[in-house]
């Protein structure tokens, strides 16, 4: 069996004039830590609509498992364990985390067609939204209405949440984006727990979380791939440090030594 898990192939959106993502092949494996990199605008947040089932290719193909997905519908690839979180939270406000933990493990067992049973009765239904309290740290605001929770607390919810269902492929988008200094070690350890047979796929602007995550780092700009390697291959590559305008990779500022061209565009 193939390692691959998540494989695109030539991909490109167009939206009229603008190409948004061009040519992007790419590859995640079974179990891989995996950033997806680049300036704003490089094209990330509409690689991930398309390969979520958001937006469809203008061109191109994506496979799950060795699977065509391309055509599927978003729920489709949630079924087939294709799971994404959001840089803006998507959570039931007026919920509790045991709530929407419930609900969530429930519609994975098919549990929530059973209208007659309150929501979490189920014994292992219950099992498994405990276990999922304990490893993502929130047994302590498990009864709490989830907008009252603290912001870290509600990431943390949306990754458990995304857990809860099983996936073959986590895309996480952002999980530390507005996260207080004082919740992040959370946020860093529970990434680093995560389940060691799914494929994670990171999209994030923190570069000391990439850097202490990924084992391997794909950089897009201006909608394609620039290069890809390991970290440390990452790092060290002149092209890659001239698109960040000088700036460490690690999170220390080093002087430019002359401006570089502007390589966004308004895409994301």
């Amino acid at each position: 069996m193939s390692d691959v898990v998540l494989q695109t192939h030539h991909l490109v959106r167009r939206f009229g004039g603008l190409v948004a993502t061009h040519d992007v092949s790419l590859s995640v494996e079974r179990g891989a830590r995996h950033a997806l990199i680049g300036p704003n605008g490089a094209g990330k947040t509409t690689l991930i609509n398309q390969l979520t089932g958001v937006l469809a290719p203008s061109e191109g193909r994506i496979e799950l498992a060795g699977q065509d997905i391309t055509a599927l519908p978003a729920h489709r690839r949630v079924a087939l364990g294709l799971v994404r979180t959001f840089q803006i939270n998507q959570l039931w406000p007026t919920m509790t985390p045991l709530q929407s933990l419930a609900l969530a493990v429930s519609s994975r067992l098919g549990a929530s067609r059973r209208w007659w049973q309150a929501l979490g009765a189920d014994a292992a239904v219950a099992r498994e939204c405990e276990a999922l309290l304990r490893q993502f740290r929130l047994e302590d605001h498990a009864e709490r209405a989830t907008a009252e929770l603290p912001y870290g607390k509600r990431r943390l919810l949306e990754i458990a949440l995304a857990v809860a269902l099983r996936p073959q492929v986590l895309l996480l988008d952002e999980p530390a984006a507005g996260v207080p200094a004082g919740e992040r070690q959370d946020i860093l350890d529970t990434i680093a727990a995560l389940p060691a047979d799914v494929a994670v796929l990171l999209i994030e602007h923190d570069m000391d979380l990439v850097f202490s995550f990924a084992r391997r780092m794909t950089v897009l700009v201006n909608g394609a791939v620039l290069t890809e390697g390991t970290p440390e291959q990452i790092a060290a590559d002149p092209q890659v440090r001239a698109v960040y305008l000088g700036e460490s990779l690690t999170g220390t500022r080093h002087e430019a030594p002359a401006p570089v061209a502007a390589t966004g565009a308004a895409h994301g």
